[in-house]
């Protein structure tokens, strides 16, 4: 119970200190922006921090910086765990938001979530998500 409190403090430290890449894709996606879905940030799950989740699709975003070049196998051994609780994980280098891309980083989100397949309400086999425009930003 302790570590959850802990793990729960540093992501709100997180959210506090985010990357110029993770705000951007923060305001991007924050207020059901992205296709009606609300994200969380900083979420912890199975006691790793993902930069952002969805709850309704068990889907995790996470922004890939520099760091991350160093720390392959600790990425891939944090995202198997992450993955074995049903959680699927996109990532989006640095790059790729901070460019001219962010569209681009908007249709991969997209395009993945249009792929998932959601559980039925009923319980029931599945069903495809209805996709609502994306809400531009004033």
């Amino acid at each position: 119970m302790i570590m959850k409190e802990i793990k729960k403090r540093f992501a709100r430290t997180l959210r506090k200190q985010q990357t110029r890449a993770e705000k951007i894709v923060w305001e991007l996606i924050r207020d059901r922006k992205l296709m009606g879905l609300k994200f969380r940030r900083q979420h912890v799950v199975e006691g790793f921090v993902l930069d952002f989740y969805c709850h309704e699709l068990r889907l995790g975003i996470e922004v890939d910086g520099s760091v991350h070049l160093k720390q392959k196998d600790y990425d891939e051994l944090r995202q198997e765990v992450i993955e074995s609780e049903g959680v699927r994980i996109v990532r989006i280098k640095n790059k790729d938001i901070i460019g001219d891309a962010k569209k681009a980083v908007l249709r991969k989100i997209e395009k993945l979530i249009d792929k998932s397949a959601r559980p039925s309400p009923f319980g029931r086999g599945t069903q495809k998500r209805k996709l609502s425009p994306i809400k531009k930003s004033g």
